[in-house]
């Protein structure tokens, strides 16, 4: 089969998933293509130019899904339903592709146009929240880093532990806040509360 940029992605993005970003080598690449390694520089010069068109294809499927959710939006939505449509369409995409919250996360250092789309319009939004133009790029950061570490602290949970009741009655006695006051939501809920919380942190700073 002909090599092709596209091609050379798609083995990228099934070797990070598997090796990570150290991992990740134009060899392993080529390997997985059954190709010399040396073939792939006719189409990608280095393995950094690869991590950038890996991120700009999750960037650039992200930016997709945010416009759909947009577009599904009723008429006359506030900027918080914006902002929430956004990220949980940001964070089902990444979910996605194993490794796409690190090829996002990386995305700006590469310039990826996928990313920056994605950034230039959180940082509309955000300008139509009342936030100046140095604020709108702090929160625009600040919530890229939640959707992407919240995805990644999802990929490595483990299954909660047995805990027997002597135990957790010891937890509960040293721990009464984690144990007995925090409610055990669904990993959806916990997001779309938290992506609120953060919605009245970025309105207080607009009022202010």
């Amino acid at each position: 089969m002909k090599l092709t940029k596209e091609r050379i992605v798609d083995a990228g993005m099934a070797v990070f998933a598997q090796a990570g970003y150290h991992g990740l080598s134009m060899r392993q690449v080529a390997d997985r293509l059954d190709a010399h390694a040396g073939s792939l520089y006719y189409h990608v010069r280095n393995k950094d130019e690869l991590l950038t068109l890996m991120a700009d294809r999750v960037c650039h499927q992200a930016h997709a899904a945010c416009t759909a959710a947009l577009d599904a939006l009723p008429p006359g939505a506030t900027w918080q339903q914006s902002l929430g449509a956004q990220a949980t369409a940001l964070r089902r995409t990444i979910r996605e592709h194993p490794g796409g919250a690190l090829l996002l996360a990386d995305s700006p250092k590469g310039l990826s146009t996928g990313g920056l789309s994605l950034m230039e319009r959180l940082l509309e939004t955000f300008r139509a929240a009342g936030l100046s133009a140095e604020d709108s790029a702090v929160a625009a950061d600040t919530l890229l880093s939640h959707v992407t570490g919240f995805v990644l602290q999802e990929s490595t949970q483990r299954p909660a532990p047995a805990v027997s009741a002597e135990l957790h009655g010891e937890l509960c006695a040293r721990f009464p806040l984690v144990m007995t006051t925090l409610p055990r939501w669904s990993e959806d809920e916990k997001f779309e509360r938290s992506i609120a919380l953060l919605c009245t942190a970025f309105a207080a700073r607009a009022r202010s």
